[in-house]
C-alpha cells in the first residue's frame, strides 16, 4: 500500500480538492483506494455525503486496529472507501502526545489494513503540529499544493526548513501549483521562479476554476459530474505525473 498525503500549512489551498479527485482516478482505474480525512472539519467527508459513527471519535482511531476497520465506509464509487472525520479530531494532537512513539503512530495506525488497498490517501489538516510530523513519517508521497501568492511561498519556506531540521526526507515532498490564474503576473512569476530547476515541483498546474469550487454543491469528485472538463483532464494529469514518479522509485 503506497500512501499518499495531501498536506499544506496553510488552509484554503486546494488540498481536500486534490485529495478527492486523485483518490477517485486512482479507483476509478480499479486500484483498492482508501481516503482518510484527517481534517477535523470533515470537508473530504462531507464531499463524498459520509458521517461518521457517533461512537468513533479520535481517540478510537488513535486505538488503532478493529476501530479503524469498523468504521471505513464505502463511498458511491467503486474501489473507493472513506474513513471519515469527526470534530474530535481536533483533540488528535493532544491524544497523541500522551502515547509513547508518539511521532509514528500513524504508520503503525494504518498496518491494520496495508493489505487491503494499493493506496491510502490522507486528507490532512492545515498547520504544522505533532499530527503534521505523523503524516511525514507515514507517507509515502506528501503533495503540498501551492497556491503562487506570497505568503503561500513564505510558508512554503517555512515547511522545507521544518522539513531540515527534524530530518524528514524531502525527496518525499513534492509541490504543485494550485489555484492558479496564469494570467496574473504575479503568478507566472513565482512558478517560474520556483519550479526551475527543482525536480520536485510537478510540472502540473491545476488552475482557479468554478468547477472545482462546485464541488461543495455537488458533493461529488470533479471527474464523476463533469467527465470531459478541462479540471478533470488537468487533474488525470496530475495523477498520471504522480503515477510516474512512483514507478520510477
Amino acid at each position: 500500500m503506497k500512501t499518499i498525503a495531501l498536506y499544506s500549512m496553510k488552509g484554503g489551498v486546494g488540498k481536500t480538492a486534490a485529495a478527492v479527485n486523485l483518490s477517485y482516478l486512482a479507483a476509478l482505474e480499479g486500484s483498492r483506494t482508501l481516503i482518510c480525512d484527517l481534517d477535523p472539519q470533515g470537508a473530504c467527508s462531507f464531499y463524498f455525503r459520509i458521517k461518521a459513527s457517533k461512537n468513533f471519535n479520535s481517540n478510537k482511531f488513535i486505538k488503532g486496529g478493529g476501530n479503524i476497520v469498523k468504521n471505513i465506509r464505502g463511498t458511491d464509487y467503486s474501489n473507493l472507501d472513506l474513513l471519515p472525520s469527526k470534530l474530535s479530531f481536533r483533540n488528535l494532537d493532544l491524544a497523541l502526545d500522551d502515547m509513547k512513539k508518539s511521532g509514528t503512530r500513524l504508520r503503525r495506525i494504518f498496518k491494520e489494513v496495508r493489505h487491503d488497498y494499493d493506496y491510502l490517501f490522507l486528507d490532512c489538516p492545515p498547520g504544522i503540529s505533532l499530527i503534521a510530523e505523523n503524516v511525514f513519517d507515514a507517507a509515502n508521497y506528501i503533495l503540498v499544493p501551492l497556491v503562487p501568492t506570497t505568503l503561500s511561498v513564505l510558508t512554503y519556506e517555512k515547511l522545507l526548513g521544518f522539513f531540515k531540521k527534524k530530518g524528514f526526507k524531502r525527496k518525499n515532498l513534492y509541490t504543485f501549483f494550485s489555484m492558479v490564474e496564469i494570467r496574473k503576473n504575479l503568478h507566472r512569476e513565482i512558478i517560474d521562479n520556483l519550479s526551475s530547476g527543482d525536480n520536485n515541483f510537478l510540472k502540473t498546474l491545476i488552475p482557479y476554476r468554478s468547477d472545482i469550487e462546485k464541488m461543495g454543491i455537488y458533493r461529488e469528485p470533479v471527474p464523476a459530474t463533469e467527465p470531459g472538463s478541462p479540471s478533470t483532464r488537468i487533474y488525470t494529469e496530475l495523477w498520471n505525473e504522480i503515477k510516474g514518479i512512483m514507478n520510477q522509485k
